[in-house]
């Protein structure tokens, strides 16, 4: 095809050949379409629109794996919400466990409370009766004595 020059980044001239076709020094119509396209820069643009469309297709991709995440965490947010539901409803029949028991322990309170007033009374009765018997145990002990000196009298005036 043809040599063409052109500068390099670093600011020398360099020269660029076509791979695969002789040079020659006769520009073809093609060739000249083919410059031009260069000088104008066409092909960096389509470069550039090339990269872009990957770009964009690289956050098209980053989205959609936004998306999956969102949808994963949004999954285990349910699920541990369910999670959490599950164990309010069971501390809630806990409380409600405890609150019987506590009701349960007082009516016991109360209970045993009354057992023991009945049981002071039932000590009290004893403590009065034993009183009783001890003044009847008393009387028979004295009646007892009495006899005992009246049966000694009447041995003694027998005698």
């Amino acid at each position: 095809m043809f040599d063409k020059f052109k500068k390099d980044g670093g600011g020398e001239m360099t020269e660029d050949r076509t791979v695969g076709e002789p040079s020659t020094n006769v520009k073809s119509s093609s060739d000249s379409f083919s410059e031009t396209v260069q000088e104008i820069g066409i092909v960096e643009l389509m470069d550039k629109r090339a990269k872009l469309e990957e770009a964009i297709d690289y956050v098209g991709l980053m989205i959609k794996n936004l998306k999956d995440k969102r949808t994963v965490l949004e999954k285990d947010i349910e699920e541990e919400s369910v999670d959490i539901k599950n164990l309010k409803e069971k501390l809630e029949k806990v409380s409600q466990y405890i609150e019987e028991e506590n009701r349960g322990i007082k009516e016991l309170t109360h209970k045993r409370q009354q057992v023991e007033n009945e049981a002071d009374e039932v000590g009290s009765l004893i403590n009065s009766l034993r009183d009783r018997l001890s003044g009847i145990d008393r009387i028979i002990d004295n009646e007892g004595s009495k006899v005992k000196k009246i049966k000694e009298s009447r041995e003694s005036l027998e005698s």
